[in-house]
């Protein structure tokens, strides 16, 4: 059994978010137990929204931003229930790309068939200062230029796809700089080499160089 108590057999590939999505599950799981007193029964819940999102998203990215993930393993995760589908589904309709939660584009959560205030652009709410959601603690989803890149200010609005990627960029880069001073240091070694063994062995030119400049007699010594 797996370290999760998985009953499918994962996917091939699977293992490329698995270190990130544990721990995401290990946080939730945490944040759930974590006491709730000296906060408002609606606040105790946003870690859970917002580690909801930022998990969903993470696959999400690496399946459709990144290709670093096959179809199967994107299923598996929405199967799994690793990322939340419907809030994916909301994802790819123009106007929900940063949505933070379907709790909050629902009208029956909200007076008079409304929504979140988190779901007004920036735009409207100029001179308002900082709004925040009650439901998800989201500081504003809507899209457009204007939209926050983190959503919830902290670290589950991070794009942890966008991260790792850069990582992985970072050590390759950091690799192929290893080894390009590696072969330079082996190509001036062989420099080393080749002009230490130059200078010990004398060359037949200057040997016969040395021969001819002997003093040549026509008589034999006694």
């Amino acid at each position: 059994m797996s370290r999760w108590g998985r009953k499918a057999k994962e996917p091939e590939g699977f293992e490329y978010l698995e270190d990130t999505l544990e721990a995401l599950q290990d946080e939730l799981q945490i944040k759930t137990n974590e006491s709730s007193e000296g906060k408002s029964k609606a606040e105790a819940i946003w870690p859970i929204h917002q580690i909801n999102w930022q998990r969903s998203r993470y696959v999400y990215d690496m399946y459709y931003k990144y290709k670093k993930i096959s179809r199967e393993v994107y299923q598996y995760c929405l199967d799994m229930k690793y990322a939340d589908a419907a809030l994916i589904a909301k994802w790819k309709k123009p106007g929900y790309e940063r949505l933070c939660s379907t709790f909050v584009i629902n009208p029956k959560n909200f007076p008079y068939g409304t929504v979140s205030i988190c779901r007004v652009p920036r735009k409207f709410l100029q001179g308002k200062g900082t709004i925040k959601s009650n439901f998800t603690g989201c500081i504003g989803c809507a899209s457009g230029k204007a939209g926050y890149k983190n959503i919830f200010a902290n670290k589950y609005g991070q794009r942890l796809a966008k991260i790792q990627i850069l990582r992985e960029k970072a050590r390759e880069k950091a690799e192929e700089e290893r080894r390009e001073k590696e072969l330079q240091e082996e190509r001036l070694e062989k420099l080393r080499q080749d002009m230490g063994s130059q200078n010990q062995t004398p060359s037949s030119s200057s040997v016969e160089k040395d021969e001819s400049a002997k003093p040549s007699t026509w008589y034999e010594e006694s």
